[in-house]
């Protein structure tokens, strides 16, 4: 047993606390009038019941609207990963990646929308973004995690959805010998590749000289051999309004257009563009492999210097590496003349239920990529932390800490890249979208064999990304005795977020060498259709016109070897290029280093902010109540640098049918650019809860705060993308001058506590929020660069009738080839445009702040019951969110069809992310026997509304999951446990569609995983 020292809420008029695994005790604290100080003998708890009741009297006790998750025991987190239970959360909702908990959105806002702190502390993350990364933290080492929906000020700003506090161990905390050490075996069923991997944790805490001096090592070692398998229109659809006088194909009949014949069920054409229809770019498969390893590790060394001060140094590291795999097949539709069956999905949006276009004579590719890359994300954290009971009313506390995250390319093949191998066989394409995944059929692939296949382009990726937070921090407590107490603060942050990237592209996606150069051996063959166990999708049963005999469905793929076919790439392709272009390697099959040639970004904050609060315990006839009235003032200066590519006298070729590169000429360098900004805001807060009840607590608070702007969005500086589609060429900047989202909040809540460990809530909530960050669109004809897209000589090919690019490009070398800008190239006609020509001109985005104001508001409703001393309990939450309007599919944003008015509406603030959510949990704990399963739900929402060429909506659609673990405890071998381990365990996927469910983007099939393990408490 040990003894802990609290400040005792007038609110919480029991501490409900747990002994071992199935007995329960309680340490009740009388009213003491006299003091609100007083030493309380507490019990170590253990166990679901145990975590579940500390979370309910932290929830119970505190200033404003919070929740809490605690360990069940040293070292035994809820969840495998800590994610996973946030999500448990009432109006907590997460991101996966590769199957697992990376990311939380609270009550709708996305995970930049929500500050993460580690023992109060701001840290630095790996990525362009704001958002912790909760894949790099092994939930061994967390202790607890606190959760602040309501504001006061003496929080730090940047989390409008909520604020999390991630808490890790403190010896003195807990003293005395405390160890732990863990064992698991991880079993993945979503990897093509099998195996069992391990994970290795343990904890070691004690405190010497009469509990005056502790220190506490803990550490984690997790592998994880992962998969998944995809079906996707990964490069989006095309969306255009049917209209009558453009022969139902926009304004640019040959990329995209559908001409008014051979359609069935076609949308009726209309004069106001109300109609609108879209096609897919492509249809694709990839299967993915990943290997994880994650190292934890945390030393903390507490000295109790006097009984008034307490001295803590930390020293915080997080690494993780992850390397990929995939091998992919896929067909690019050429827009050409098509012959679909339309479905109107909804009033006035069109989609195929079959695509189908026949090339004729013009031969198209079947592509099939290949990658391996790999990553590593680390981090290091050394902080010290000064607490000071100067007199009985005034206590100080001073908290500093360097921090630094990176995330660097770990395979010599870069952080990311893709080589690509083609047959030219295909004579038709077609897709059937009437399943859950899309079928692709091909005519001309039955016999498709290593012989056919060719190497075509690639390219060969190196990001670096690195940030830095120096922070310190001076808070105290000022008591005022009758008159309540007054909190107080300065913090000084600086960080600063460092972007580097370099890419080596080879385009010559019409081919390199011959077909079959390549030796057959590394071509391996397998199957398609029979690596997606939980997804299905049609097979042109149903095809009006054609019979499924008719379509040549593509059922198998090379697993090419990329290692073997890009070596032979090397000794065969190498091409004679300038040396800062070529890669390390000097082939343009490597990645490059030399960051200096490519993107250079760099972005510095300065904040400093000030707080004062005053906290006041009082009654209201027999009620008592608590109220917080606080100020927080924050000045931000931001510092932009940015190294960018001048591509001032850049040629642009004309390669492909639907392919156009552009290149820095040799000897250009980079431009350097720098830009500022600042701002400053003063934020009140109020928050008030009255006890109208020994077990009634009723909460209204009230609070401003603001968000910060991704660092990827401040970065300036404007890059471009070198290969470019009739749909044209794409730019971006960021913007220094982007101002933070400000938000007012209201909150009020009902909270019953029943019982001692149970507990109803009712929480309504309200967020009104401005200045929200768009992308402000435009064009521009950047660099000067010759467009040979568009000049006189296609104007002549269009005159004498030559209607898609194929033929464009024929007419042009039928007509040309004597000017030295036209000849032919590895068997592939290449155009360069030359003065005459017009100029290149550019899509452009670049953040902005609005004008447009936003209204969230929503209902929480938690029940957390244990029922009596069955050993059986349950706690359950739903969430209801509301953001205003939703999106309006019919809405075309892509130039030249904004069709804004046609409709009468607009999408400007419609919100992403927003959607419902459910959890509930059922429990057994008894006879050693501790049991959980865990069903998480949440509800269809808006992911994104730039998805390719234009702004395009990306839906994700409602996923559900259930979890579960079982332990034993060994009566006779205290200390011992066992346990299995259940994640999906119904091996649910994931689904993302556009204007409509049958526009699928992405179908992840990610599977389930299973652990088996031991741990023992010392």
């Amino acid at each position: 047993m040990t003894n802990m020292t609290f400040r005792k809420s007038k609110l919480a008029t029991t501490l409900s606390l747990v002994l071992g695994a199935t007995t329960m005790a309680s340490a009740g604290a009388e009213e003491n009038t006299a003091s609100v100080e007083e030493e309380v003998e507490v019990i170590e708890v253990t166990g679901i019941r145990g975590s579940l009741t500390k979370s309910m009297d932290i929830k119970r006790s505190a200033k404003g609207i919070v929740e809490a998750i605690n360990a069940e025991d040293i070292g035994k987190f809820p969840d495998t990963n800590l994610a996973e239970s946030l999500q448990r959360i009432t109006g907590v909702a997460i991101d996966r990646d590769n199957g697992e908990g990376s990311r939380v959105t609270v009550r709708g806002f996305g995970p930049d929308r929500n500050l993460v702190l580690l023992n109060g502390r701001q840290m630095p993350t790996s990525t362009g973004g704001r958002s912790f990364d909760f894949d790099n933290i092994a939930s061994e080492l967390v202790t607890g995690a606190e959760i602040y929906k309501s504001s006061d000020a003496t929080i730090a700003t940047g989390g409008i959805g909520a604020t999390i506090n991630i808490l890790t161990h403190r010896p003195l905390n807990t003293p005395g010998l405390k160890a732990t050490v863990g064992v698991k075996a991880m079993d993945d069923s979503s990897t093509l590749e099998g195996g069992v991997t391990p994970e290795l944790s343990g904890l070691y805490s004690n405190t010497f000289m009469d509990d005056k001096f502790g220190i506490s090592i803990s550490g984690s070692y997790a592998e994880r051999e992962s998969g998944s398998q995809q079906a996707e229109v990964g490069t989006g659809w095309r969306s255009f309004p049917a209209r009558i006088n453009q022969d139902w194909s926009g304004s640019n009949a040959d990329w995209g257009g559908v001409p008014y014949e051979n359609q069935i069920d076609r949308p009726s054409p209309t004069l106001d563009d109300s109609n609108i229809y879209s096609v897919p770019q492509t249809t694709a498969y990839r299967f993915e492999e990943q290997q994880r390893t994650r190292i934890n590790g945390q030393l903390v060394l507490q000295y109790e210097i006097t009984e008034d001060f307490v001295a803590t140094v930390d020293y915080t590291h997080m690494t993780n590496e992850i390397d990929r795999q995939f091998n992919d097949v896929s067909a690019w539709y050429q827009f050409f003349p098509s012959e679909n069956v339309w479905t109107e999905a909804e009033p006035g949006v069109f989609s195929p239920l079959y695509y189908s276009e026949d090339y004729g004579d013009a031969i198209q590719d079947f592509s099939m990529g290949a990658s391996v890359s790999g990553t590593k994300a680390e981090s290091n954290s050394i902080g010290l932390n000064l607490s000071w009971q100067v007199n009985d009313n005034l206590s100080l506390e001073f908290d500093y800490h360097s921090s630094e995250a990176e995330e660097t390319p770990n395979s010599p093949y870069g952080s990311s890249n893709v080589l690509s191998t083609a047959a030219f066989i295909r004579e038709a394409s077609a897709t059937d979208f009437t399943g859950t995944i899309p079928t692709l059929a091909v005519r001309g692939s039955a016999g498709i064999t290593p012989a056919d296949m060719q190497l075509t382009g690639g390219f060969f990726r190196n990001d670096d990304n690195r940030s830095e937070i120096d922070q310190a921090q001076l808070s105290g407590t000022y008591e005022l005795d009758e008159f309540g107490s007054i909190d107080f603060g300065i913090n000084m942050m600086t960080a600063n977020k460092t972007n580097l990237a370099v890419q080596v592209q080879r385009d010559e996606w019409g081919g390199v060498g011959n077909a079959g150069d390549i030796p057959a051996e590394f071509f391996p063959e397998q199957s398609i259709q029979d690596k997606f166990d939980d997804v299905s999708g049609g097979n042109f049963e149903n095809h009006p016109t054609m019979s499924a005999d008719e379509f040549e469905i593509v059922d198998s793929l090379f697993m090419w070897d990329f290692e073997s076919v890009l070596q032979y790439a090397r000794d065969n392709y190498a091409m004679m290029v300038d040396p800062a272009l070529a890669g390390d390697c000097g082939t343009l099959y490597c990645p490059s280093t030399n960051y200096a040639r490519d993107t250079n970004r760099f972005v510095e904050e300065e904040i400093t902010s000030y707080y004062v609060q005053w906290n006041y315990d009082g009654e209201i006839g027999d009620m008592p109540f608590d109220v917080h009235i606080g100020l927080r003032y924050e000045e931000t200066e931001i510092f932009a640098e940015s190294a960018v590519l001048d591509y001032t006298g850049a040629t642009a070729r004309w390669i492909g049918s639907n392919e156009t590169v552009f290149a820095q000429p040799e000897g250009n360098s980079q431009i350097f650019l720098s830009q500022e900004g600042d701002y400053d805001h003063l934020l009140p807060n109020f928050n008030f809860n009255i006890e109208v009840t020994d077990d009634i607590i009723l909460r209204a608070a009230y609070s401003e705060t603001i968000g910060r702007a991704d660092y990827s969005q401040l970065q300036g500086g404007t890059t471009v993308a070198t290969l470019y589609s009739a749909a044209g060429a794409d730019g971006n900047s960021g913007n220094p001058g982007l101002l933070p989202l400000e938000s007012t909040n209201y909150d009020l809540s009902a909270e019953w506590y029943y019982d001692e460990s149970s507990y109803v809530a009712l929480g309504w909530f309200q967020k009104d929020v401005k200045n929200w960050i768009g992308q402000d669109r435009g064009t521009a004809e950047l660099f000067g660069i010759y467009d040979p897209r568009n000049g006189p000589k296609v104007d002549a090919a269009r005159a004498a009738g030559a209607g898609d690019d194929a033929a464009i490009r024929q007419y042009i070398f039928d007509n040309f080839s004597d000017n030295p800008e036209v000849y032919m190239e590895g068997g592939q006609i290449v155009i360069e445009g030359v003065p005459g020509d017009d100029l290149l001109s550019f899509n452009t985005t670049t953040p902005g702040n609005s004008d447009f104001e936003n209204t969230f508001d929503g209902w929480e409703f938690a029940i957390q019951h244990v029922f009596w001393d069955t050993g059986f309990g349950a706690f359950a939450n739903f969430t209801v969110v509301d953001a205003g309007d939703e999106y309006n599919n019919r809405i075309l944003v892509n130039p030249p069809y904004d069709n804004t008015a046609v409709v009468g509406d607009t999408n400007d603030g419609v919100q992403e992310g927003i959607s419902d959510t459910a959890n509930f949990v059922l429990f057994y704990e008894k006879y050693g026997i501790s049991a959980r399963l865990a069903y998480n739900w949440r509800d269809d929402y808006l992911e994104a509304t730039g998805n390719g060429a234009g702004a395009h909506p990306v839906y994700v659609e409602e996923y559900e999951q259930f979890d579960f673990n079982v332990s034993y405890t060994f009566q006779d071998l205290e200390g011992l446990s066992i346990f299995v381990e259940g994640i999906n365990i119904t091996n649910e996927y994931r689904r993302k569609h556009g204007r409509s469910e049958y526009q699928v983007l992405n179908v992840y099939q990610q599977g389930a995983r299973y652990s088996l393990g031991a741990r023992y408490v010392f």
